[in-house]
C-alpha cells in the first residue's frame, strides 16, 4: 500500500503505523502517487472523492453502493469514460467463495429467498437499508435468475433513521422465477442466508459462515431425500475482491 487519505488524525496515525505507509495530505497528492485507489468513504462522499481521482488518472474500486443518486453515479461514469479508467463497484459478496458453488449448482431457479439482518450501527445510514444491505442480495438474485425483471412489490419502514431500516421486496422475473428478499439493520442478530429452490431439490447457503448444503429428491434414499454438505474452501472476500481489481 502506497498510502492513505484520511481526515481523522487518530485513525490515520493508527493505519499508517500498522501498515508502514504514507498519509497523503490531499487527494491530488494521492493521485500523483497512485495508479489505483480503493474508495471507502461514506456513500454520500463517493462522487466528491472519485471524480477528482479519475480526472487525475487513477483506476478506482468504489465500495457499494456506487452513489446515493443516479446523477452522482453519472458523474463518476462520465469521468471514468473521459479518463479511460476502470471503475469497479465493490459488490463483495460476488467474491465470497460460496458464490462459485451457487453459480455451479443453480440451473433453473424457481424460487429464491434471501435474508440479510444486522444490528443497528450508525455506519452506512446515509443511505437506506436497500442500498446498504439488500443491494448485495439484489445483485446475487439478478445473476442467479438470469432473466429480466417483470415486476417488483416492496415495502420499507423507517424505524430509527430518516430512511428505511427494514425492507422486503418480492421480485418476479420474466422466466417465472420469484425472489423474496428481506433486509434489516435493526435486528438483534446477524444473518446472511440465501435459499434457492429448483426442480429436484434446493440449496441453502450461509454467506457469513461460508458454508451450505443441498437437499435433493432421491426415492431410493431413506425419507426420499438426500442432504449433502457443499465443500467450500473459505477465503476473505475483501482480499479476493482487491486481488481481482488489481
Amino acid at each position: 500500500m502506497a498510502g492513505i487519505y484520511e481526515p481523522n488524525d487518530e485513525r490515520a496515525k493508527e493505519i499508517c503505523t500498522r501498515h508502514q505507509c504514507k498519509r497523503f495530505s490531499t487527494l491530488d497528492e494521492m493521485a500523483e502517487a497512485c495508479d489505483a485507489v480503493s474508495v471507502v468513504v461514506p456513500t454520500n462522499l463517493h462522487a466528491a472523492v472519485a471524480v477528482p481521482l479519475l480526472k487525475k488518472g487513477c483506476h478506482l474500486l468504489i465500495e457499494k453502493p456506487l452513489c446515493v443518486t443516479l446523477e452522482e453515479a453519472s458523474q463518476i461514469l462520465n469521468a471514468a469514460s473521459e479518463s479511460q479508467r476502470i471503475v469497479q463497484v465493490g459488490h463483495i459478496e460476488h467474491y465470497n467463495p460460496v458464490m462459485s458453488s451457487l453459480e455451479k449448482s443453480v440451473i433453473s431457479p424457481r424460487y429464491i429467498t434471501a435474508e440479510r439482518l444486522a444490528p443497528f450501527t450508525p455506519r452506512g445510514t446515509e443511505v437506506g437499508v436497500v442500498l446498504d444491505l439488500m443491494i448485495h442480495d439484489i445483485g446475487i438474485v439478478l445473476q442467479l435468475a438470469n432473466s429480466p425483471v417483470e415486476r417488483i412489490d416492496a415495502v420499507g419502514v423507517s424505524v430509527v433513521t430518516k430512511t428505511e431500516d427494514i425492507a422486503n421486496a418480492r421480485i418476479l422475473f420474466k422466466n417465472g422465477c420469484v425472489a423474496n428478499l428481506n433486509a434489516s439493520r435493526v435486528s438483534l442478530k446477524k444473518n446472511r442466508e440465501i435459499r434457492v429452490f429448483q426442480n429436484g431439490g434446493y440449496l441453502s447457503i450461509d454467506f457469513m459462515e461460508q458454508k451450505g448444503h443441498t437437499v435433493r429428491i432421491d426415492p431410493s434414499a431413506p425419507g426420499g431425500i438426500i442432504k449433502e454438505e457443499i465443500p467450500i474452501e473459505k477465503a476473505e472476500p475483501l482480499a479476493v475482491e482487491l486481488n481481482s481489481f488489481v
